[in-house]
């Protein structure tokens, strides 16, 4: 089944959609608050169109009927285009142009349990890499050139079950509920071996209807494509990671510096302030008296004073 004009109509639809309506909010945006950055609006134009010529044009006709071509598409929207996408910051754009009201009601469906099960490192990744051995290791490949609305379908999910995975590793617009750096890389690395395992699985073992010689290929370009979108994956994530510990390690230094002097002892014997636990315990314990001990010899010299008064006043009166 070669791709009917149709179908690709379908297909290219929603990218046509997404490009219009973010250089829209672009414009919106712009003209009441901070100019959003140019370089997010170049990496959503990639993202649009490594993902729009594999459902149309020259690429999406040859990838019914070479393999090779077919890897290639599945490298550019399930993998390449996702990222760009995710990196141009979408939700951010749309939340910072709708009004409040709306936008909040926006965050309310994101904080929902069922997009925070779908967010989840784990549930992205079963979706995106398992997704990919349900299509390559039985007859799902060859009947989606059969069927043309599975052959949507499947389309759609690539794309989309590319992106939840990219979003889940790497954070640029607001998520609630972020889970930490080295659960993401786990779960990320575990992710990148199942799909490496299943290239080297269909260099071995040809898809139905596909020939040794192009299965070889295919799984190459498959492999070593994946890797270089992979280290472009990976590189980001770190970098990030490396961005919250040089943070958080800024913070920890300030709030164990006080007066310019570096305290050079165990953390937990100072306050935030940098304040000497023990130093103060040792200080009370010379001092005499603690302050407990302080307020209530004080009470009751006000208490003698005032009683002593009182009785001065009564005398002088029977004097009188």
């Amino acid at each position: 089944m070669h791709t009917s004009n149709l179908v690709q109509v379908i297909l290219v639809t929603p990218f046509l959609l997404a490009f219009i309506l973010y250089l829209t909010a672009v414009i919106v945006s712009n003209r009441n608050k901070k100019q959003w950055p140019i370089y997010r609006i170049v990496l959503w134009i990639v993202g649009i169109l490594s993902a729009t010529i594999t459902v149309i044009g020259p690429l999406a006709q040859q990838m019914h009927t070479n393999f090779s071509a077919h890897m290639i598409g599945h490298l550019l929207l399930g993998m390449l285009a996702p990222l760009f996408i995710a990196l141009a910051a979408p939700m951010t754009l749309i939340l910072r142009t709708l009004p409040v009201p709306l936008a909040r009601n926006i965050t309310y469906v994101l904080r929902s349990w069922p997009l925070q099960i779908l967010h989840h490192p784990i549930t992205a990744s079963i979706l995106n890499v398992g997704g990919l051995w349900l299509l390559y290791t039985t007859e799902l490949f060859h009947m989606m050139h059969q069927n043309m609305l599975l052959y949507v379908t499947i389309h759609f999910h690539v794309f989309l079950a590319g992106y939840l995975f990219t979003i889940s590793i790497i954070y640029i617009d607001p998520s609630p509920n972020r889970k930490s750096y080295m659960f993401r890389s786990v779960i990320f690395f575990i992710a990148l071996s199942g799909h490496a395992i299943l290239s080297k699985y269909i260099y071995a073992n040809p898809p139905v209807g596909v020939t040794k010689a192009e299965a070889e290929l295919g799984g190459m370009i498959m492999y070593y494509g994946g890797d270089a979108i992979e280290v472009g994956l990976i590189c980001i994530l770190f970098y990030q990671w490396y961005k919250h510990s040089r943070f958080r390690g800024q913070t920890n230094l300030q709030s164990y510096e006080k007066g310019g002097f570096h305290i050079k002892h165990n953390p937990e014997n100072y306050t935030v302030v940098g304040t000497d636990i023990e130093e103060v315990k040792r200080l009370n314990a010379n001092s005499g008296m603690s302050y407990k001990e302080l307020n209530e010899w004080f009470a009751k010299k006000v208490k003698s004073e005032t009683t002593g008064i009182t009785g001065q006043q009564s005398k002088n009166n029977g004097e009188v």
